[in-house]
């Protein structure tokens, strides 16, 4: 089981379709327009096949107050920030650090991405990474912590995140702590 989190908002719903779409035997190059989405309200469960099957459960961002209760049989946790919403970030980053330190979370792996690199306004991977403190978060964390800059409107960094996923199925890989 895959968790997906992050704020309302931060293109959570849309990232799911496309990882569906680009997973797929018809998603092979174009991804073509990006699909309509609405916010979820609850909980949606997605499986990708790369080339096993990944179970992807995408929780609403208003649900922060339940999340936890979703955090048994979680092997990877995928955590997703806008950076295109720099007043968002802080609260975004209490929420990482309440995962981080989450006991039901302390053996999954961590991707964090930075979500809507498309938009003209979008803050720097760098910038984020900073504002975050994000290299002290990694050297405190338990979890193995990985990022990646994606735009899930234009599909960017979606391979990336589907190399991820397949590569956290498998125990032999090596932890990765690089932020």
């Amino acid at each position: 089981m895959c968790l997906l989190l992050g704020a309302s908002g931060v293109g959570k719903t849309l990232l799911v379709k496309r990882l569906l779409k680009l997973s797929s035997g018809d998603g092979k190059g174009d991804l073509g327009d990006p699909p309509p989405t609405r916010p979820t309200v609850g909980t949606d469960l997605t499986d990708i096949v790369v080339p096993r099957k990944i179970t992807i459960r995408e929780l609403g961002g208003c649900m922060g107050p339940i999340w936890p209760s979703y955090y048994g049989n979680c092997r990877s946790l995928l955590f997703m920030m806008d950076a295109a919403n720099p007043t968002q970030l802080s609260a975004s980053c209490v929420q990482l650090l309440g995962l981080l330190s989450a006991e039901g979370l302390a053996e999954a792996s961590v991707l964090i991405l930075f979500n809507k690199i498309d938009v003209p306004c979008h803050m720097t991977v760098e910038e984020m990474k900073s504002l975050i403190r994000l290299p002290d978060i990694v050297a405190c964390a338990k979890q193995s912590i990985s990022t990646v800059a994606v735009s899930a409107h234009k599909g960017t960094g979606l391979a990336d995140v589907l190399h991820w996923l397949q590569g956290t199925g498998s125990r032999q890989l090596p932890r990765r702590r690089r932020p």
